[in-house]
């Protein structure tokens, strides 16, 4: 049973390794693409139907005890994020096989891709601040690649911006764990969690350093302000399958690995939690202000996604109230919250692509008359747009509403007017891309020339809307039966509240300590 903790991360690099010998084939590295990240989906709602079932699970690589091994650590948090990367994983490979051009199969988008979900599933299920600096590093390894192929001057200059920061944010990480490893001995999370309150008694200011170190290291990878000026310089540029996976993913392993090592590890620092909640706020309001400002369709999507980071963390900064009723509110929120974006996010980037496709730009300002070629298009959009500003009965809407009342509970007034403030900004610039791609009438002048694309014929059009059906039909069941998603997230909440059931899943941590 608890061998099920490493399958999402043998599956995707089994199929990386396939593609790599089938990079002749273009039709096999489709099929491998969309069957490998299935079975990566069915594995990971297996393990999460294992945890419900179960509780937490835990598995020492080789044998090895902790803290001395690697422990791989599946709870609640962990197998809800591996779910929705295995959806979107699922999702954007059918949307490749239309999207992705023979030039970038053959120069690996496959392989890249199921090395970039390893990475990405590794980082959820590893219980070792050292194995998560590794995924780190896989994942910018896979994404620099996958940002950069074509070798399009667009796509270098977003591809070198991405690395470069990145490349910062990974020598802070480092940084920051040879730190910890001095002052505690250890990297094993449920071992720190156990040596932290001693270790924090005795050096107070060198854990506060410590602690802000992966701060601005994670807020780099999560795109929080002032930090996230690298993410809408390059979203925009690589294919849309490959800025749907990124957008959907990527900023989230940066928030989730702020929530766990802020819960974990730093869960008692006070002066983080608020820190915490002043950079969420303004992470809110700088992204909605970008996003109103633009008339690109995937910078606008690009600036929302930092705009919603600052959502996500407002609920782990709630983590400075005393009051245990709020602080799980407030993480129940988060997690409803990130599940929610990853599904309405990719879905955004996947039907703007459609849109692109459709009309050869992504200049709002040289397309219109879409509702009137194609009404259920528009529709579709409304679906995930909507969802995204919080309107009901859709996703957004009760990840709003539970942040909305934990922020009050908190007696955080300032921080729910800022929130309140940017789901009205959200609204307006969904309204603005709905009425200039889908509403107005054509321009006169034809802007098909601006980017050149294969044209679509109806059976590639299907496959593209496939995934993106499919992610809207999943937000809309969401809107309308939340219940289930806010009883995992509850329960994500309460064990990151309560850690008691990770420590003793990954067994006697004890031995060892500070040098």
């Amino acid at each position: 049973m608890n061998q099920l903790v490493v399958m999402p991360v043998l599956i995707p690099l089994a199929c990386a390794a396939l593609s790599v010998l089938a990079s002749r084939s273009a039709r096999a590295q489709g099929i491998i693409g969309v069957v490998g990240t299935g079975a990566l989906l069915a594995a990971s709602i297996l393990l999460l139907r294992t945890v419900l079932e179960h509780g937490v699970l835990a598995l020492q690589i080789a044998g090895w005890p902790a803290p001395y091994g690697i422990t791989l650590v599946a709870d609640t948090l962990s197998a809800i994020m591996v779910v929705l990367g295995g959806i979107t994983g699922f999702a954007v490979a059918i949307y490749a096989l239309v999207d992705i051009d023979a030039d970038r199969r053959e120069a690996g988008f496959y392989p890249m891709l199921h090395v970039l979900l390893m990475g990405v599933c590794f980082s959820f299920v590893t219980g070792d601040a050292f194995n998560l600096y590794v995924c780190f590093e896989i994942m910018l390894i896979a994404s620099f690649v996958l940002l950069a192929l074509g070798g399009e001057r667009m796509q270098m200059e977003g591809a070198l911006k991405y690395v470069t920061l990145n490349l910062v944010s990974s020598a802070i990480f480092l940084s920051a764990l040879g730190v910890l490893y001095g002052l505690t001995g250890t990297l094993n999370l449920a071992h720190l969690h156990q040596l932290m309150p001693g270790v924090a008694a005795e050096h107070p200011d060198l854990v506060a350093a410590t602690a802000g170190l992966f701060l601005v290291s994670f807020g780099i990878k999560a795109g929080l302000f002032p930090l996230y000026f690298w993410l809408p310089s390059s979203y925009h540029t690589p294919p849309v399958a490959v800025s749907a996976i990124f957008a959907g993913l990527l900023t989230k392993v940066g928030v989730y690995a702020l929530i766990r090592m802020f819960t974990l590890v730093f869960g008692d620092l006070e002066g983080a939690h608020r820190l915490l909640l002043i950079l969420a706020t303004l992470t809110m309001i700088a992204g909605v202000l970008g996003a109103v400002s633009q008339y690109h369709i995937r910078r606008i999507l690009s600036f929302h996604i930092i705009s919603q980071i600052g959502y996500m963390v407002v609920g782990l900064g709630l983590m400075v109230s005393p009051d245990p009723d709020v602080r799980r509110l407030g993480l129940l929120a988060a997690v409803f919250y990130i599940a929610h974006h990853i599904i309405v996010k990719a879905n955004l980037f996947l039907i703007g692509g459609i849109v692109r496709r459709l009309r050869g730009t992504e200049e709002l300002r040289d397309m219109g008359g879409l509702y009137r070629q194609m009404p259920w298009l528009a529709a579709l959009f409304l679906v995930p747009a909507l969802s995204l500003a919080g309107i009901p009965p859709l996703s957004g809407f009760w990840a709003k509403l539970s942040l909305f009342r934990a922020g009050l509970q908190a007696g955080q007034w300032v921080v729910v007017g800022a929130a309140i403030a940017a789901g009205v900004m959200t609204l307006m610039s969904m309204i603005k891309i709905w009425n200039e791609a889908f509403w107005k009438a054509p321009p006169e002048t034809d802007a098909t020339a601006a980017i050149t694309i294969e044209p679509l014929d109806r059976g590639r059009l299907a496959v593209l809307l496939v995934p993106a059906v499919g992610l809207a039909v999943l937000t809309l069941l969401i809107g309308l039966f939340p219940g289930f998603l806010f009883d995992l997230a509850g329960r994500a909440a309460g064990e990151l509240l309560d850690p008691t059931p990770y420590l003793e899943a990954v067994g006697a941590v004890a031995t060892g300590g500070a040098p």
